[in-house]
């Protein structure tokens, strides 16, 4: 089970250097979109051992994609109360402990090594690693930095509109902890050192490679976990609506088409299995 701290006060954890960062923040419909916010290519290079068996890519040939599905999900989330924030912090923090266990276990499946990563709850301004929150609409991010999974837990619920689904913020949840996925399986990092050098037009495709995997990985979960979490086929919907909204519009072309968000993230809820997320070798125009 994960630590999850809350933060009341804008306290710092600058004690950890800044390498990374990721955020999600919402899009309503009308506004500029933004999940997660590029990475600065100073993150760091893959470790020595970073490379899978025979030297291919982690990106492409990671071990992340050949231990099947993720398993049968059996946890169940407490009632939520969008408009109270200890009911709100409870469920995150729920949903966040059903995510490690689904994802330890299919680690340890596979025969890799993963740690969980550490939580904190804001309520009001603050410092991470990775610079401060909120920043602009974040609601929430995932800070590589000190693997710290960020959430905004009343920004959560003014970035969903105030929405009363369940499924709008266990997919926020979820898509941010793929990313931290993404960086215990070295995908980041190989993300970042490829990234790192290249024209802005490759730059942005790389970044919607990125981006995508991180919504089919939250899909994979999702879809392993809806029918014990009660969601069923409305709840998948307004899941996949949700992703819609938050696809690239307006400035920047840097998370996915809606088309492309809602195709990868369904995707990942019916086959439940991350070698379906492989974006990194997906034609070009499906990661448009």
């Amino acid at each position: 089970m994960g630590l999850g701290v809350s933060l009341t006060l804008g306290t710092g954890l600058a004690a950890v250097a800044m390498t990374g960062f990721l955020a999600i923040s919402a899009m309503l419909p009308g506004t500029d979109p933004a999940w997660s916010h590029p990475v600065s290519p100073a993150d760091a290079a893959p470790d020595d051992d970073g490379d899978p068996a025979g030297g291919g890519s982690m990106l492409t040939d990671n071990p992340l994609y050949l231990a099947g599905e993720l398993g049968e999900v059996t946890c169940e989330a407490p009632a939520l109360d969008e408009d109270d924030p200890e009911s709100v912090e409870r469920f995150v923090h729920t949903i966040a402990d059903c995510l490690d266990l689904a994802w330890a276990s299919y680690f340890a499946d596979a025969g890799m090594r993963f740690t969980a990563p550490n939580r904190v709850y804001w309520h009001t301004e603050g410092h991470s690693p990775c610079g401060a929150f909120p920043t602009g609409d974040t609601a929430a991010f995932y800070c590589q930095a000190n693997q710290g999974l960020y959430l905004g837990v009343e920004d959560i619920v003014e970035a969903s509109a105030g929405s009363d689904r369940p499924e709008a913020y266990t997919f926020i949840i979820s898509h941010e902890y793929g990313h931290h996925v993404q960086g215990q399986s070295r995908i980041l990092a190989e993300f970042h050192s490829v990234r790192a050098g290249v024209p802005r037009s490759t730059a942005d495709e790389l970044t919607r490679r990125n981006e995508l995997q991180a919504n089919c990985l939250g899909g994979v979960f999702v879809g392993a976990a809806e029918e014990r979490l009660g969601f069923g086929p409305r709840g998948r919907e307004n899941i996949l609506d949700d992703v819609v909204r938050r696809s690239d519009r307006g400035l920047g072309h840097t998370h996915g088409s809606a088309e492309n968000g809602r195709l990868w993230t369904a995707h990942g809820m019916d086959r439940v299995d991350p070698g379906a997320c492989n974006t990194w070798d997906a034609p070009d125009e499906l990661v448009q």
